[in-house]
């Protein structure tokens, strides 16, 4: 039995809250790549764009730098991080709020990380 071959994609500074992609890759972790794909297809959510699109990056990956076959690419691990939102200062949108005040709105980003790995098809 050979070394598993792990092969890594990242997409930073994707403009949604981790929240919101997190309840889309709960829904793809542990499927092949293939699967996971068409999966992401359907999805209405708007961050299955953004992880269908990574996911397919980290496949390129794999065909094109490892040389494995996609049939064997599974989605070991698949991670949402928070990212920057905007800075205080000149940046910051507003709304305002009560008895003359402002509050800030929060422009959420978020890092994806997915890992593939191959998976030794038996014949």
């Amino acid at each position: 039995m050979g070394s598993m071959t792990q092969v890594l994609a990242r997409a930073k500074h994707v403009p949604m809250p981790a929240s919101k992609v997190r309840r889309v890759i709960d829904q793809v972790r542990g499927m092949s790549a293939d699967e996971a794909l068409d999966v992401l297809h359907f999805l209405p959510h708007a961050a299955a764009d953004p992880v269908r699109k990574l996911i397919r990056s980290a496949i390129a990956n794999a065909e094109q730098n490892f040389e494995i076959p996609r049939d064997e690419l599974y989605v070991a691990t698949i991670v949402a991080d928070e990212g920057p939102g905007l800075m205080p200062g000149k940046g910051w949108r507003r709304r305002f709020g009560g008895r003359g005040r402002w509050r800030p709105i929060r422009k959420r980003s978020s890092h994806i990380t997915v890992v593939l790995e191959d998976r030794e098809i038996e014949e």
